[in-house]
């Protein structure tokens, strides 16, 4: 990989000047995108190493929920006990990703940078309300992550911008969550389809505030609101269940490639999401929320 500058900012400000001076800086916290990229010719400008900045390597707990640095290591955060115990769902696609070694590297906010269609952790994100925190030459601003990705290796950060932490409110008592994929191989691929599942059970038993977000099987993830209106106040029986399903397959745009068929994966992405959501449901009833 041939750099042509490396930089290594101790400050955001510095960090978003030079972003806005090289319109092909790159972001490095783990590395792993960028070699990819590179090896398939993309031109890599200015390397900026964002690890040195307060903040981006640290995971704060607060009452209000958790703020994840954009470049902590996948391996600190998988070895994280709170984030094990509130957000089981999102420990588990973040899991997904690679092998451990690459776990050691990358990290939850290059996942979501890399706009891929098949992020393994952006799903989990989604259920779990996440919102990126985004730093330019302007100063801070705030969005949810279900506005983040625009397409396929496109995002919302403008010149100059880049994104410093992700923050996930706590979640309420009586819910968790579960992420589920499927790739083609056993290990270490990209997945073809996959889901994430948030819910909360009400004192009958019934689904509370259920939400349903699918990937891999369209430009986007994508979050499915209709899922959780529909199902609201009701049990995760067997007529729920296949209504989750078809609610994922309509929501669902594949394409044919080589990971599977249009049809495979619209089938597919519906039995994701009702593994998810019994997932999530035991995991509620067991009190590992």
């Amino acid at each position: 990989m041939a750099i042509q500058n490396y930089s290594r900012p101790t400050s955001e400000a510095e960090a978003a000047a030079l972003f806005a001076a090289d319109p092909g800086a790159c972001a490095l916290a783990g590395g792993t995108d960028i070699l990819i990229q590179e090896r398939a010719g993309k031109p890599v400008g200015t390397l900026v190493d964002v690890k040195h900045i307060p903040g981006l390597m640290e995971i704060a707990w607060s009452g209000e929920g958790v703020r994840i640095g954009a470049a902590v290591p996948c391996a600190a955060l998988t070895a994280d006990a709170r984030l094990n115990e509130l957000f089981p769902g999102l420990v588990e696609a973040i899991e997904l990703i690679g092998s451990v070694q690459i776990q050691s590297r990358c990290s939850v906010g290059g996942n979501l940078c890399n706009a891929s269609p098949a992020a393994d952790t952006t799903p989990a994100l989604l259920v779990n309300l996440a919102t990126a925190i985004i730093v330019g030459p302007k100063g801070e601003r705030q969005l949810p992550v279900t506005e983040f990705t625009k397409g396929p290796g496109k995002t919302v950060l403008r010149s100059g911008e880049f994104l410093t932490a992700l923050t996930l409110p706590l979640p309420e008592p009586n819910r968790s969550d579960a992420a589920l994929r499927l790739i083609p191989r056993t290990e270490m691929d990209i997945a073809a389809a996959n889901a994430a599942v948030s819910l909360g059970l009400d004192e009958a038993g019934h689904c509370s505030g259920l939400r349903l977000a699918i990937g891999a099987v369209g430009p986007t993830a994508v979050l499915i609101p209709e899922a959780g209106a529909q199902l609201e106040g009701r049990p995760l029986d067997e007529n729920a269940l296949e209504e989750l399903a078809e609610l994922a397959r309509a929501a669902a745009q594949p394409i044919d490639d080589k990971r599977g068929t249009v049809e495979y994966r619209r089938h597919v992405i519906g039995v994701l999401a009702q593994r998810a959501a019994v997932k999530a449901k035991q995991r509620v009833e067991r009190g590992d929320e």
